[in-house]
């Protein structure tokens, strides 16, 4: 059964009034587009592009001017995750988001903490950007558990033929409001690290931090992204049948 989960605008829609997720859910290269003009296309990527650079400031020309030489440009060689069928979007973030998470926060967490103890003293914005990701490395562990516990054996069961054992507006949710927090904490790290530029005698533990960092979110803002504009539509449309 076809579970195909991308709903995109009618036919003839204006750019402007498509939103930001949808858009990038068509072509992911646009999201690089996105994020340089540090526009939020995961935890707001209901919002149309022409909401989006209204509230961040930027000018919408400016945007489509990039989007339209994007969409000339040949197709990036990989697939396009956001056309699997749900099981397979599901498998995919795990092993892909889930795991590169699992890989990367304890790292990060080790090198946030010596960052801190060695340098905290005289720059006090480090001793916040360990607390910070220390609790997003917390909300992160215990997200990924309930998405991988609950919330996608109960897709998975769906897409069989079968029914939720439990309900998922609320459990979808909640999966949001922790996103919105999750992008909080990064919109809170990259102020802490002036855009994760560290400044020009900062150590090479110093260096690999605010590297790993920037790595972290430009992964984090995909992984949300796939959730919530393209896996959580298709599971509650499986749930209105």
């Amino acid at each position: 059964m076809n579970h195909h989960q991308i709903v995109f605008s009618p036919a003839g829609t204006s750019q402007v009034d498509r939103t930001v997720g949808e858009l990038v859910a068509e072509r992911p290269g646009r999201s690089r587009i996105f994020q340089g003009f540090e526009i939020d296309f995961c935890c707001q990527g209901n919002r149309t592009l022409a909401e989006a650079c209204t509230r961040k400031g930027v000018a919408l020309d400016a945007v489509i001017e990039q989007l339209e030489a994007e969409q000339a440009a040949p197709a990036r060689a990989e697939g396009n995750p956001a056309l699997l069928e749900p099981s397979q979007l599901v498998s995919y973030i795990v092993a892909t988001h889930h795991g590169f998470l699992r890989q990367e926060l304890p790292r990060l967490h080790v090198m946030a903490q010596r960052v801190a103890q060695v340098h905290g003293g005289h720059t006090a914005t480090l001793v916040e950007v360990f607390e910070v990701f220390s609790g997003l490395f917390q909300e992160l562990d215990s997200h990924m558990a309930k998405e991988e516990q609950i919330h996608f054996p109960a897709i998975l069961a769906m897409e069989q033929g079968g029914e939720a054992p439990l309900p998922l507006d609320g459990p979808i949710a909640c999966m949001m409001h922790e996103h919105e927090g999750a992008g909080e904490a990064l919109r809170r790290l990259r102020e802490l690290t002036n855009g994760y530029r560290p400044p020009a005698d900062a150590c090479n533990t110093y260096r690999a931090l605010f590297d790993g960092l920037e790595g972290l979110e430009e992964d984090l803002h995909r992984h949300i992204h796939l959730e919530n504009s393209v896996l959580f539509p298709a599971a509650e449309r499986m749930a209105a049948r």
